[in-house]
């Protein structure tokens, strides 16, 4: 029975020593600061320094991983750390910025949910293609994978039919890790825009079962694409796209200035002449019947709706007021009209459809 006592008594005892040694380690490394582990990491203030941790990774090389970059925590404290605060099997991969008096408690806490350094890039709803990728080349944290690559290398990086990218990248913020590859943001900005251009087109199929002046979703995101360049105010989207669906019908040349401009390129100046309007390109409307070759722009969600959705109107015409409304017309005379009122200047033309 003694002998009994005396075993009890030294389990009780081995029990308490590791509970000890457990708390010990939270009040040495998840209590007082871990200034000796992070202290070299930065220029002697207090700002944060980044680390980074791999996917799939436990806790033991999480250890190993933060060792290599210069946090001296041991390994065992680490474990030991990581299942007294109960999160051994949270630990999330990614960038971290710790501050230089971080604790490993903090540490591990921070890692657990998954507070990691976070970068974005943004596409804007009207943004050519040559715009996007500046904005994606430029990018200091994503690794450049398709910089030299040409439009066609790259639509067939991400699996287009078309041989141009133009139109396929859905406007929005991609937030991302540092480091990641810039192929991933296409990748995810062209998956966007396939689930939108999918959605829109069933919409102009439940509206025009009898009157398809679109022919397949392609020429949907063409359409939508002008209607994002000219649209100034966004309640007006559904009109402009009624002007542009009844000129189609019609068969009337679009007429259409965004058009023009983009047949231009980068080295369009802000200002569109006559001999603009007059120079043929693939994309100049004032010269070609139909829908340009492909989209002129990013459109956005609901540039797409109106493409599919046009608002009823017997307009054929509109004209910029100078405000960002339009003045909408369903004869010549009118709009012509319009344009002697809403635009004086000589050098633009009394034809055009919309500044």
């Amino acid at each position: 029975m003694a002998l009994s006592k005396r075993f009890l008594g030294l389990g009780l005892g081995l029990l308490i020593g590791i509970v000890c040694l457990h708390y010990l380690v939270l009040f040495a490394w998840g209590v007082v600061p871990a200034k000796s582990a992070l202290a070299n990491q930065t220029d002697g203030t207090n700002a944060a320094a980044r680390y980074k941790v791999l996917p799939k990774s436990g806790v033991s090389k999480i250890a190993a991983q933060l060792q290599e970059q210069g946090i001296r925590v041991p390994s065992w404290a680490f474990q030991i750390g990581a299942r007294s605060l109960g999160v051994g099997t949270s630990l999330k991969p990614g960038t971290y910025e710790f501050p230089v008096n971080a604790s490993l408690g903090q540490i591990l806490l921070q890692m657990a949910r998954g507070e990691r350094v976070r970068e974005s890039v943004k596409i804007i709803p009207g943004m050519a293609i040559w715009q996007v990728r500046a904005a994606i080349d430029t990018h200091p944290a994503l690794i450049h994978q398709t910089k030299s690559a040409s439009g066609a290398q790259l639509a067939t990086l991400l699996g287009l039919t078309q041989p141009d990218v133009e139109g396929w990248l859905f406007p929005d913020t991609y937030v991302f890790d540092p480091d990641d590859l810039d192929l991933s943001i296409y990748q995810r900005a062209y998956a966007s825009m396939q689930k939108q251009l999918a959605n829109a087109w069933d919409l102009y199929l439940q509206g025009h079962a009898n009157d398809q002046v679109l022919k397949s979703p392609y020429q949907l995101l063409i359409l939508a694409s002008i209607v994002e360049k000219e649209t100034g105010q966004a309640s007006e989207r559904g009109l402009i796209s009624g002007v542009f669906h009844n000129r189609l019908k019609k068969g009337m040349m679009l007429q259409t200035d965004p058009t023009v401009i983009y047949g231009i390129g980068p080295q369009f100046d802000g200002n569109i002449r006559k001999t603009d309007l007059r120079r043929d390109t693939p994309y100049n409307t004032y010269m070609r019947y139909g829908l340009p070759p492909t989209p002129i722009a990013m459109p956005s969600k609901e540039s797409l709706i109106a493409a599919a959705q046009p608002a009823p109107t017997n307009a054929l015409y509109f004209v910029a007021k100078g405000n960002g409304s339009s003045h909408f017309s369903a004869s010549l005379k009118e709009h012509e009209a319009a344009v002697d009122r809403y635009q004086r200047l000589p050098t633009q033309s009394s034809t055009k459809t919309a500044k």
